[in-house]
């Protein structure tokens, strides 16, 4: 958290003015950084590769932000318009006294996203299995590490005193250096927990079963940015609403085939997979209402960790009436 907010106070100094949309075309471009490209998301490539978007007039210039803190970074400091990440990230922005801070204005996915990878294929898992090991976790403050511990903390373990937990790589190098004999288990989204699983690992544990329905990750954009542009908002979430709605209504082979252009590396083969394990779960909301309910939920979750310092008015952080009518429509 001291992390994010010496970023977050980094990017408000160098805020002289508000970015503003271009245009392509017809089109008006809005600038959306997502802190990973994961099949997690499958419903916004969905809207991406089916042209929901440009059908609401919009032109999305999508950039992998790589992490939360630097996805903030770019929303405070007006290079990207909208942000997509956990939306914790906007509760230590509105702690931190930003005028202009950032309201969470859809909800995406309503489980965690990673999964526990071991290094034997054969392992017969439980989670005393990690008692006296190393794992590979994340940021402190964020939801992966969150949520970690939150499992750990339920089946009796001591985050702190019964493993050790490894929390100083990059968000977008795990894999690799887990691959390379780092941990005996690390926390890893897709494709990252699939890529090591083929590799010889194993998955043992998928943290969005084990945590249960939470608001991992959400929309977000500025105050100003909002109030400026409600336009923008309506189409951008109505064209999200529209990938919600087939990720809901179609196969995973069929959403699989629909986002493969997102993951050109990856083999259709491994995507379905993947897009499989988290249809399984109900990872995806059937709206994009970010309720009450899960925002004080995430805030418990917070406070847990210790890294709340004062809790947040859900009336600030959420506004519910862009994805209300959009899953009117």
């Amino acid at each position: 958290m001291k992390k994010l907010a010496a970023v977050i106070g980094t990017a408000c100094l160098t805020v002289l003015c508000l970015a503003g949309c271009g245009k392509k075309g017809d089109l008006v471009t809005v600038k959306l950084n997502e802190v990973a490209h994961s099949i997690f998301y499958a419903p916004q490539y969905v809207a991406i590769e089916l042209g929901y978007f440009e059908e609401e007039g919009l032109d999305v210039e999508l950039v992998n932000g790589l992490g939360a803190d630097k996805t903030m970074t770019a929303v405070l400091s007006g290079d990207a318009d909208i942000g997509f990440m956990g939306s914790e990230a906007s509760i230590y922005v509105y702690n931190e006294g930003n005028e202009d801070y950032v309201v969470n204005f859809a909800q995406l996915t309503q489980r965690a996203g990673n999964f526990l990878v071991g290094r034997d294929p054969n392992e017969e898992f439980s989670w005393e299995n990690v008692k006296g090991k190393t794992v590979i976790g994340g940021r402190a403050g964020g939801m992966p590490q969150m949520v970690f511990e939150y499992i750990l903390k339920k089946y009796g373990i001591d985050p702190k005193n019964d493993l050790t937990i490894i929390q100083n790589i990059d968000f977008g190098l795990t894999s690799q250096a887990f691959a390379a004999g780092t941990g005996d288990y690390t926390v890893e989204f897709e494709p990252g927990a699939t890529a090591l699983e083929q590799e010889g690992g194993k998955v043992v544990a998928s943290l969005g079963v084990e945590s249960g329905k939470v608001p991992y990750t959400a929309y977000s954009a500025r105050k100003s940015y909002i109030e400026k542009n409600p336009e923008i908002i309506t189409g951008f979430v109505r064209a999200l609403q529209k990938g919600m709605d087939y990720v809901n209504s179609h196969t995973p082979e069929e959403i699989a085939k629909t986002i493969q252009p997102q993951f050109a590396e990856t083999e259709l083969e491994t995507i379905t997979t993947i897009v499989k394990r988290y249809y399984d779960q109900q990872t995806w909301k059937e709206n994009l209402i970010f309720e009450e309910e899960s925002c004080t939920l995430l805030q418990d979750l917070l406070e847990a960790a210790g890294e709340l310092r004062a809790r947040a008015p859900y009336e600030d952080l959420v506004i519910t009436t862009y994805a209300e009518d959009a899953a009117k429509e």
